[in-house]
């Protein structure tokens, strides 16, 4: 395919692809019936607005976007938390959208999530060996001594020592240290997809780091894949192949990771990286993040056309009264914008890498892997 030419519904399903899929989401929609006072209908929720993509085996795609967009509703559809209005969801190559409770579960146990909380996603009564044994029970008919083995295993795979760590409860833990129990009992059976839903936003720029390296050393060494959802657009352009940019429930922009980050082709997605603290590649100044102004669309009555006209300095007319279609401008990069960004006409070795080095991020080499 040409740049700049209009993706088909084929096309831009495709556009996260490597290889065999994974993880495929065909024109998702989830739509919720808000109700006012006396339960008089007040207007209808468009969470997920015909949302489709592909994810490859040991593939990370990175999901971000402003609170309020529609992230977490996604990761809630694909693992069937919540039906969805309509749309498809396979995973490995069954759809799972609609299939039996018990279907349903053994299909749950090669997808786990990994949340923002670990504290509320852990029983704060049980100790960390009974929270990491928890899917062996449910899903194994493993003895006691094979549990108690795998749970040491499993620890001392997300850097903590069994011995001190496994008679402890939650509350004894700090956010790390309960991060990586969540990460463990994740990982218990073995899945092919881990979906992190915001996993390292509630912890401190140091401990992020050290979760990231864990998820990466994880996907090196298990096979995983990874949806990871965050707000933190240089904490993703770190772990992701691949960038999803959600906005008002629809898809803005998907592309290769360094191909968004380098040439953002929707407005939105240039707005969303101006707000990132940086240096000037070329002054080395400090250069003051730009917020986006303006308050975002309620999703109860989104505007016609473009859902990001009412903030976009580029919006005419015609985004007013068509919305616009993902259309490729780049080898599998994507933009759903009628009037797109030029691609940088001179982007030297040099730039680029002064450009990298001045977004915040954290080292996923030098960073040690502690149990702090």
């Amino acid at each position: 395919m040409s740049a700049a030419q209009t993706a088909t519904p084929e096309t831009a399903i495709a556009v996260a692809q490597h290889g065999d899929a994974l993880l495929s989401v065909r024109h998702l929609v989830q739509e919720y019936v808000s109700r006012g006072p006396g339960g008089v209908k007040a207007g209808v929720v468009h969470a997920v607005s015909d949302i489709s993509f592909e994810l490859g085996v040991g593939q990370t795609l990175g999901i971000v976007g402003e609170t309020g967009s529609g992230k977490s509703t996604l990761a809630r559809a694909i693992i069937q938390v919540e039906k969805p209005k309509s749309g498809d969801v396979y995973f490995q190559g069954r759809n799972i959208v609609g299939i039996g409770k018990r279907d349903l579960r053994r299909a749950h146990a090669q997808i786990q999530m990994v949340y923002q909380d670990p504290f509320g996603s852990l029983n704060p009564r049980w100790r960390v060996e009974d929270v990491v044994a928890e899917p062996l029970l449910g899903h194994t008919s493993m003895s006691r001594q094979a549990r108690r083995a795998r749970v040491r295993e499993l620890l001392d795979l997300v850097g903590l020592e069994p011995d001190v760590y496994l008679r402890r409860r939650p509350l004894e833990l700090s956010g790390g240290q309960a991060q990586r129990v969540a990460i463990a009992r994740a990982i218990a059976l073995n899945p092919a997809l881990i979906i992190c839903d915001e996993a390292i936003s509630s912890l401190d720029v140091l401990i992020q780091a050290q979760v990231l390296n864990l998820f990466e050393k994880l996907r090196s060494e298990l096979g995983l894949s990874y949806l990871f959802i965050a707000h933190d657009l240089a904490t993703v352009r770190q772990i992701s192949d691949q960038v999803a940019v959600m906005h008002l429930g629809q898809l803005a922009e998907i592309g290769p990771a360094e191909s968004v980050y380098r040439a953002p082709r929707h407005p939105y997605t240039k707005a969303l990286l101006d707000s990132i603290p940086g240096l000037d590649p070329e002054t080395g100044i400090a250069r003051r993040p730009v917020p986006l102004t303006g308050e975002p669309p309620s999703p109860l009555a989104p505007p016609s056309g473009c859902r990001f006209r009412t903030r976009c300095p580029r919006a005419q007319e015609l985004c007013a009264a068509e919305t616009p279609a993902l259309t490729e401008h780049d080898p599998g990069h994507f933009a759903a914008c009628h009037f797109p960004l030029e691609a940088p006409v001179v982007a030297s070795e040099d730039a680029l890498r002064a450009s990298i080095r001045s977004t915040p991020q954290t080292d996923t080499v030098a960073t040690p892997v502690t149990t702090r």
